[in-house]
């Protein structure tokens, strides 16, 4: 599908992010940015600013020649007009002359490099033969969870756990479809599972973590609150846990801020996640915990990967 054009700055749809960012090359991309050098712990933070039916979100990022910043809308009242809550765009520049290169779907961006990142520390977590993955939530991350971890693993089994059973039948179908073997679940299937990962907008923790195996690997990555949570202390307390950012989790990682409030934890006990990524796992005390919570130079990463996909292939430039 040709690209759209604006004054020299391509406009790339949900559809064509979708095209030109598989989930291997998203996971591939934010690999290898890690490997590269980049620092997580120098990104530049996000900001979160109100407006009278919402907020905007905004998440600026920079590195290897590329600048940017996604702009996202939170309107919690949306619902009621049958528009979605969270819409946006990303807006990438070259880092040198501050040219604007691409303006791109932003809701499709962070579907894709949210579930890649989650799927880039199972990759370097979770066993070599980890097959079974439990999904908590029915949403689009559930389900982009599922491809980025299949992405990583060999699936033989996907059990989704979800509050609403419409939702849950919908989340099966589009799985089964797609060539998964996929079941309804309840929390306590933790105590069987690989892989769990949270894709919710929980606020309260959704299972036992007393119940989850010692060489299992669990992924929170639902909020960016400070008092939103989806893991309890008994699995943070089992855990060796990891984070994109110490400090970007102390400041928003609920799940982490609790656990520490409550004295479960310390912040000492954090791994961050690119030493895991260069290096390899630290030695495991239980279960590996990964909590994310989202930063802007994924996105970053991710849309000059889709912008030199673009430039490679100059056939879906459009005229005019």
């Amino acid at each position: 599908m040709p690209l759209m054009q604006s004054d020299d700055i391509a406009v790339v749809s949900a559809e064509q992010v979708f095209e030109h960012l598989t989930m291997e090359r998203a996971i591939s991309a934010l690999e290898r940015a890690l490997k590269s050098g980049l620092k997580p712990e120098d990104s530049l933070a996000r900001s979160n600013v109100p407006l009278a039916k919402g907020s905007f979100l905004l998440m600026p990022g920079e590195h290897g020649g590329y600048a940017g910043v996604k702009i996202v809308t939170v309107a919690p009242e949306n619902h009621k007009q049958q528009l979605p809550k969270i819409q946006g765009n990303y807006l990438l520049f070259n880092s040198d002359t501050l040219h604007p290169l691409m303006l791109l779907d932003g809701v499709s961006l962070t579907a894709i490099r949210t579930s890649a990142l989650s799927a880039l520390a199972i990759r370097h977590l979770a066993a070599t033969d980890a097959a079974s993955l439990l999904v908590f939530g029915t949403g689009p991350q559930a389900l982009y969870h599922v491809k980025a971890v299949a992405a990583v693993r060999h699936l033989t089994k996907v059990t989704v756990v979800g509050r609403s059973v419409r939702g849950t039948e919908a989340l099966l179908a589009q799985l089964r479809n797609q060539g998964f073997n996929a079941h309804q679940g309840t929390a306590a299937d933790v105590a069987e599972a690989d892989i769990i990962t949270c894709c919710t907008s929980a606020r309260e923790p959704l299972f036992d973590g007393s119940l989850v195996r010692d060489d299992a690997v669990v992924v929170a990555m639902g909020s960016h609150e400070p008092d939103a949570r989806e893991v309890d202390d008994a699995l943070l307390k089992r855990s060796t846990i990891y984070v994109e950012d110490t400090d970007t989790a102390l400041r928003e990682a609920g799940d982490i801020i609790i656990g520490i409030h409550n004295g479960t934890i310390t912040g000492e006990e954090l791994h961050q996640l690119s030493p895991l990524v260069r290096v390899g796992a630290v030695p495991r005390r239980g279960p590996a915990f990964f909590k994310s919570v989202g930063m802007g130079w994924q996105d970053l990463v991710t849309a000059s990967a889709i912008y030199e996909d673009i430039i490679a292939r100059p056939s879906d430039a459009a005229s005019g």
